[in-house]
């Protein structure tokens, strides 16, 4: 591990202008690549105290064994030659995207004498057109059959062209009209080309010119008697709508946009993009990234945009490109996309109307990918033994954890405080085992008392299941013989207690085991800042990697806590607003209770005013004032639905579940 101040630069040695600058190790090879707007500024963010530093940024500065750089005159400059540099050196601790498949592109060969309809992959070519991607090849196919009906260009192979033309006869798809047969002669190539034009501009979305024109021929022809032609214009038109009805129509026709959309965690970033083209969307592509380096959501947008432009010009670049979070330097990112598409581009936030309806839809399908990626992983039985493997040897436990429970408490400014507890056996949630709980022994904001309550509560209860079904019986008599052997909802023991919170959160729980005599049950935190495992006593955290399976399942187990808690947190404040004691007060309308809840803050506080406070909010008398402290008075706060004894929610039998 390599020391920074032995390779940091000597002061007024970095120049104050644009620049890329290199990260290399001991074997000179690239590990970062960064831009900067002052290189002088920027370098000297790495050679910080190292505790003072992200891990990851942490990890790299201590891997590099030497920096250098590169001065160029702008800022555009600096974004180009980084992407170039990433893409030659591919470098370990810059974030890099990979699409899980090449994707498929609809391309018309407008570079050929006889333009051909073809499905391409891989890198673009000069000269040719290309529509999508598309998510799957058959979808283009299907496509192209429609629209071959109408403009039918040529879709063979050189090799059959050939042999077509040298043996004067066409193939199949020229003898059933789906070909317009040039190989032959039946048109000649201005024609051909003609068609594949009319075919691009379909494709493109100006379709609405083209079916009114098809439309008016078909009138015509009806109304000369050639029923035929007109029969056969209607089903050309039925074609063309049906292949438009493959593409969705989201936005004004003229639209040609790409919507960028990121769904992120610590350790991972869900990237999906749909193409609109023409007002419809064309196509979709996403993927699922490891952050390796220290990058916020704006840092993502940037690089997720060099990996899309970053090979394409012209057409292929859009007019418009809609991103969740702008680029820290948005003004370069934005004239190096015009560069690239050789005119204006705009990049911006969508702030309201279609376009930010449609990009919330795409955030869905990124959130939705970066979870089908986690559940993927949970879900394979040799990720999960491999996961509780790691967790196992992390933690020096004795065994594989196989029960985990996780513990979150969740609040608004201190008000409504719940617990909950998920579990997780053999890598995988077990619903019916999750509980919820209200924090009862004070009131206010304390996240480490509430924690050592409620795991108090919930190994009391082990306890009391535990000697009723005479396992744990100090005159070895069970009470009931016809419940032996039937535990009840808190009578099997985790083999390891999770807490969302760091050395706090976990030193709580494990005073509230020790204090009941439990021992052999193991106690971690997980902490949401840098993913950091806290066990009890120890004063520096288990770092574990960043790749580790163990680290992903700790994750997914906190996070469902953390979901859960919050979901019943706000169903039970929201059934605390619907329900307010100043509906009893008779005259007092909407209006005046919005506006006393809004000047008081709270149902509490509110009760704790005088008549004389109460009467200065706008629009109440004294009168209504001495009836609002009345009402309050005599309405005790709701009861929850709790077990005393406990603190369990008994909303029914089966517990709460998610």
């Amino acid at each position: 591990m390599a020391d920074p101040s032995s390779y940091r630069p000597k002061p007024g040695q970095i120049p104050d202008s644009p620049g890329v600058y290199k990260f290399r190790d001991e074997h000179r090879r690239v590990i970062y690549v960064g831009k900067a707007k002052s290189l002088r500024q920027r370098l000297a963010n790495y050679f910080q105290p190292i505790t003072s530093l992200h891990p990851r940024t942490a990890t790299m500065v201590t891997t590099a064994a030497s920096v250098e750089w590169t001065v160029v005159s702008t800022e555009v400059e600096a974004l180009q030659l980084e992407y170039s540099w990433i893409k030659e050196y591919d470098p370990r601790f810059n974030v890099k995207y990979r699409d899980d498949k090449s994707y498929p592109y609809l391309a018309v060969t407008m570079n050929e004498e006889y333009p051909r309809v073809q499905v391409l992959r891989g890198h673009k070519k000069k000269g040719v057109r290309y529509f999508g991607p598309y998510a799957h090849a058959w979808a283009i196919r299907e496509t192209v059959d429609l629209m071959l009906r109408v403009f039918p260009v040529r879709t063979c192979s050189a090799g059959v062209f050939r042999n077509a033309a040298s043996a004067g006869r066409p193939c199949l798809l020229g003898y059933i009209g789906k070909c317009s047969a040039p190989c032959v002669g039946r048109v000649t190539p201005e024609e051909h080309r003609e068609l594949a034009e009319e075919f691009s501009d379909f494709m493109a979305g100006r379709t609405g010119t083209y079916i009114r024109r098809l439309e008016k021929q078909m009138m015509l022809a009806a109304e000369d008697m050639e029923y035929e032609k007109a029969a056969r214009l209607r089903d050309d038109i039925e074609a063309l709508r049906r292949a438009m009805e493959k593409s969705a129509v989201v936005l004004a026709d003229a639209t040609d946009a790409d919507l960028i959309a990121l769904a992120e965690d610590e350790l991972e970033a869900a990237v999906q993009i749909f193409h609109v083209r023409g007002g419809r969307v064309r196509g979709q592509r996403g993927w699922v990234t490891d952050k390796v380096e220290a990058v916020d959501t704006a840092g993502l947008v940037e690089h997720a945009l060099q990996q899309l432009y970053g090979e394409e010009t012209g057409d292929t670049v859009p007019k418009e490109v809609l991103v969740p979070a702008l680029p820290e330097d948005a003004e370069a990112v934005t004239a190096w996309l015009s560069g690239r598409r050789g005119s204006n581009v705009s990049l911006r936030i969508p702030q309201r109307g279609d376009k930010k309806d449609l990009m919330e839809t795409v955030a869905r399908n990124a959130q939705q990918s970066l979870v089908l990626h986690k559940t993927k992983r949970a879900s394979d039985l040799t990720t999960r033994s491999r996961a509780l493997e790691e967790i196992a040897e992390a933690l020096d436990l004795d065994s594989a954890p196989l029960r985990i429970e996780c513990f979150d408490i969740s609040h608004l400014q201190g008000e409504d405080v719940v617990a909950s507890m998920v579990v997780f056996e053999d890598g995988l949630p077990r619903k019916s085992e999750y509980r919820r709980f209200q924090i009862k022994s004070f009131e206010g904001q304390d996240d480490v008392r509430s924690m050592h309550e409620v795991i108090g509560r919930r190994f009391k209860r082990y306890l009391a299941e535990k000697e009723k079904t005479g396992e744990w019986d100090p005159d070895g008599v069970v009470e009931d013989p016809d419940e032996a052997g039937r535990p009840k909802r808190f009578a099997y023991p985790p083999q390891l207690v999770v807490v969302d919170g760091g050395q706090p959160q976990v030193a709580a729980a494990r005073r509230a085991l020790d204090e009941l005599g439990i021992d052999d049950i193991a106690v971690c935190g997980l902490a949401k800042r840098l993913e950091e495992v806290w066990l009890p006593g120890d004063d520096d955290p288990v770092v574990l990697p960043r790749s580790s399976e163990g680290l992903y399942l700790l994750q997914r187990v906190r996070d469902t806590a953390h979901d859960f808690a919050i979901r019943y947190q706000r169903s039970k404040r929201a059934k605390r607003i619907r329900t307010s004691p100043l509906d009893a007060v008779p005259g007092l309308g909407d209006t005046r209770k919005q506006a006393l809840i809004k000047h008081f803050g709270s149902v509490k506080r509110l009760r704790q005013a005088t008549i004389e406070q109460i009467c200065e909010v706008p629009g109440m008398g004294r009168k209504t004032a001495e009836a609002v402290v009345v009402a309050l008075a005599q309405a005790a706060p709701a009861a929850p639905a709790v077990n005393t004894a406990t603190g369990e929610i008994m909303e029914d039998d089966g517990g709460g579940t998610a």
